[in-house]
């Protein structure tokens, strides 16, 4: 029986194990293995919800061991750190619990075919004092991290000092422009849970951009409605500012202007783990990313399969798949395929992305994107209660391919009603 291993449970590694593991691992036609560094997973894009204290990680984060018992895979816990192809044997790192005992040793696992979607990391470009300085948001544990200091902060300014609380963030992607406005969501929503004194008015955002306009992927007149929203909102946006280092008082500009700030956020850019290129196995692009094959099998292995932020993917145009949630959904669903056909003898199929357009959520002020870019010569613009909707939908497919229609509208159910009964925003 084949032993299929897939290192990463991100949006396209857990769909992928889950899809597997109903169509094989159930049917014991596989042994489908899913390895990540935590016990469970929240969806990438909604990390900045995660670390305002918007989301509910206990309704929305999903628990491996338990996911994989239900949908045929076996969930190892583990630190991914080397690859040996020629002996189809990856290691994994020694596991240590909260009080930095050790847990699990240092262990290898054999594979016949392996999946990496080890996802991405934010790209400091080796601007000084970022690494010591600031926060980022590429995992739960971060975005916990930054979540306990903003309450920290929160409770000085309501029962202490007063004053104005400074947030700046480098990066004017998405993440950058929908924590912005998060933060100024749950500022908004202190004053209902014992912290009177601490209101918008006391929140000071400033989103530096170092390219000339923010949402700098998307097209102009998002970007551009996104500016608007955004200023409304009283967030202080800085185009056209390149950051020449971090300090433990703010960002200091190219022109050596400080921007004061009691918390810093980084969210400039992704890259693939640098240890993807101390492998030594593949050939990468500049971003660090695993170049790929039509098949999405590795230029260098085609008994390894890439997949979501670590896949370098070229398109025919030239131009490289986004590292996005649609790319890593649709590289795990032609995996699955390309993966199932193998197994019959049958030929494996080019993976082609289509670009459904792109949303960004402005919490609940508004939403802005463009839809069907892949079926119009012109992306069709949305915004308000449709671009929510659309939004709030991208995230229910993820839901229902990893758990299934029936799960998914449980989980649906189960939020509608944690609406009503539970704080709108994390307090501890």
């Amino acid at each position: 029986m084949q032993k299929i291993v897939i290192v990463g449970g991100g949006a396209g590694g857990l769909e992928l194990a889950s899809q597997l593991g109903r169509k094989l691992g159930k049917k014991k036609k596989a042994e489908i293995i899913l390895v990540d560094q935590n016990p469970s997973h929240i969806w990438k894009p909604l990390l900045h919800e995660v670390a305002t204290g918007s989301l509910d990680t206990s309704t929305d984060g999903v628990v491996y061991h338990a996911h994989a018992a239900r949908h045929g895979y076996r969930f190892i816990l583990g630190r991914f750190e080397q690859l040996d192809a020629q002996r189809k044997v990856i290691r994994l790192a020694p596991t240590f619990d909260d009080r930095n005992q050790p847990l699990l040793p240092e262990r290898e696992l054999n594979y016949d075919m392996l999946v990496l979607g080890i996802g991405s990391v934010s790209n400091d470009f080796g601007t000084p004092g970022v690494q010591d300085h600031c926060y980022f948001l590429d995992s739960h544990a971060q975005a916990e991290r930054f979540h306990q200091s903003l309450l920290s902060q929160f409770v000085r300014i309501d029962q202490h000092s007063g004053g104005v609380l400074k947030i700046a963030i480098v990066g004017a992607g998405a993440t950058g422009v929908e924590l912005s406005a998060e933060l100024h969501h749950v500022t908004d929503l202190l004053k209902r849970y014992g912290m009177p004194n601490m209101t918008p008015q006391q929140l000071k955002v400033t989103l530096i951009e170092a390219g000339p306009r923010i949402l700098p992927a998307l097209p102009v007149r998002i970007s551009d409605s996104a500016w608007r929203e955004l200023s409304r909102m009283g967030v202080e946006v800085r185009e056209n500012t390149r950051i020449s280092r971090a300090t433990d008082t703010g960002f200091v500009t190219a022109e050596d202007q400080l921007i004061e700030a009691d918390l810093m956020i980084w969210a400039a850019g992704v890259k693939a783990p640098d240890y993807v290129k101390e492998l030594g196995v593949f050939e990468l692009n500049r971003a660090n990313q695993i170049l790929a094959k039509p098949t999405l099998q590795s230029s260098v292995d085609e008994d390894i399969y890439v997949l979501g932020d670590c896949c370098g993917f070229q398109q025919e145009d030239g131009s490289w798949v986004p590292p996005r949630a649609q790319s890593a959904h649709q590289m795990a669903s032609q995996i699955q395929a390309n993966i199932i056909r193998r197994l019959k003898g049958q030929a494996q199929q080019p993976f082609s992305y289509k670009d459904h357009g792109s949303l960004v959520s402005l919490s609940r002020f508004s939403t802005v994107g463009s839809l069907m870019g892949n079926l119009t010569s012109k992306s069709m613009f949305v915004e308000g209660h449709l671009a929510r909707l659309m939004y709030i939908s991208l995230y229910r497919m993820h839901q229902i391919a990893i758990h299934g229609w029936g799960k998914a509208a449980l989980i649906y159910v189960a939020e509608t009603i944690n609406k009503v009964v539970r704080p709108k925003m994390k307090l501890h």
